[in-house]
């Protein structure tokens, strides 16, 4: 995606750039508690590299990856990332912007998008955010894993059989 779009009156998804990565590292290392399976970070030095500025610049300039903000009267309030465009690779929102139904918003765009190019969208889900994706329709596809000192349930969701993706009611 290299524009623009409206998310909700005064929140607009646009295109990352290798200028935000520090900004997206501090975002997602202030939620990097609810992923660790240790409060100290033990055993997750592979993740927490992966989320430092560097790791995030890469992964901005690299095309496998589209990265995008969520910006609220010009602050970060998410980021969303999908790779090899079907993977959800990141998704955060701010406090401050959580409960909103923001990341259902944020998600349910691009569901839309992945699911319109692809026949399945997946995600490595972290513990804490099971039900956020499977009320928006994914489904498990294997056991819970722990690894690199994080937590996570692989989940799909595939596009419906008459082809474009439809929101649950509660997405809308």
């Amino acid at each position: 995606m290299t524009q623009s779009t409206l998310v909700a009156p005064g929140l607009v998804l646009r295109p990352a750039h290798s200028a935000d990565a520090a900004a997206i590292s501090t975002l997602i290392r202030s939620l990097s508690h609810l992923v660790l399976l240790h409060p100290d970070g033990r055993g997750a030095e592979p993740f927490l590299a992966s989320i430092g500025p560097a790791a995030i610049s890469g992964y901005i300039t690299d095309p496998r990856y589209c990265y995008q903000l969520v910006m609220a009267e010009g602050e970060l309030a998410g980021v969303l990332a999908v790779r090899d465009g079907s993977h959800l690779f990141h998704l955060f929102i701010a406090p401050a912007w959580q409960g909103r139904g923001l990341g259902a918003r944020v998600l349910t765009q691009a569901m839309a998008r992945v699911l319109a190019a692809h026949p399945r969208m997946t995600v490595n889900a972290s513990l804490n955010a099971i039900s956020f994706y499977a009320k928006a329709g994914f489904v498990p596809v294997g056991e819970q894993v722990a690894q690199d000192g994080v937590a996570f349930l692989p989940m799909a969701l595939d596009r419906h059989p008459g082809g474009l993706y439809q929101p649950p009611p509660s997405a809308r």
